[in-house]
């Protein structure tokens, strides 16, 4: 656990998944995840053989402690984070914002099926401009996200603004692994064999080929918690997770 700011950080460069398109990166993105919606939860555990279950149950205990009650759960997606949220944690409420409603219509039917309506309910939201007013939230979540944001800084801005004083900031986001050969297995892996079972299983395989792209240009470890010292953050610390592939950060307002 390391929490070492360092100099103001500028938002990274922008990786938009369609590079043959004119639109920003916000409606990419939306569309991006619009069309593997489908495919997206499977694909994921298959990728990971399964390890990401593993990493989203570790970010969630990360707030145990802090027994938040009424959290929010960014790029929520199909919902996953937020359902294990509720297993682990028992708040009392979580909403999940997200800008695909592909997506959303995935976590849906899961809240359906397992009757937590009263419980978890999610809405299409910007993750840079959330619906929520000031100091709203115990707790907001955020699982393989924050890469995607098209304004990074801003993204965290808005986390921190809606975060009750004291209230905590739980991020999961892939990272890159430093030590060999992880290292180079990682990048012959996210670089070739990702991109190859996206082709098979998604219909749009251009999602997994921004993936590998995406995250060799994001800011990890220190660069990161820098960022969100940056935006107000009074604590920031990272844990790498499975030699580097992934890692936590946890925020403090």
């Amino acid at each position: 656990m390391k929490s070492v700011p360092l100099p103001i950080m500028t938002t990274p460069e922008t990786v938009k998944p369609y590079k043959d398109t004119d639109t920003d990166k916000k409606q990419q993105v939306a569309d991006m995840f619009n069309n593997i919606s489908g495919t997206y939860d499977f694909l994921n555990h298959f990728m990971s053989l399964g390890i990401d279950i593993i990493w989203r149950k570790k970010a969630i205990r990360a707030l145990k402690t802090a027994k938040p009650q009424f959290l929010l759960d960014v790029a929520t997606g199909t919902g996953d984070f937020a359902l294990e949220a509720l297993d682990i944690l028992q708040p009392e409420k979580i909403i999940g914002v997200d800008i695909s409603q592909g997506m959303l219509d995935i976590a849906k039917e899961k809240i359906a099926k397992r009757r937590l309506s009263d419980r978890f309910e999610v809405s299409l939201g910007d993750s840079e401009n959330l619906p929520f007013a000031d100091a709203t939230f115990d707790a907001v979540t955020v699982a393989f996200g924050v890469r995607n944001f098209e304004n990074l800084d801003k993204g965290l801005a808005d986390i921190y603004r809606v975060l009750k004083p004291g209230g905590k900031a739980v991020i999961l986001e892939f990272s890159k692994p430093k030590g060999f050969p992880v290292k180079q297995l990682y990048h012959f892996y996210f670089d070739h064999i990702t991109p190859l079972i996206g082709r098979i299983f998604s219909k749009d395989y251009r999602a997994y080929s921004y993936l590998p792209e995406s995250v060799a240009r994001f800011p990890d470890g220190r660069q990161f918690t820098a960022i969100m010292h940056q935006v107000g953050f009074t604590e920031a610390l990272y844990r790498p997770q499975t030699f580097g592939i992934c890692t936590i950060y946890i925020g403090t307002k």
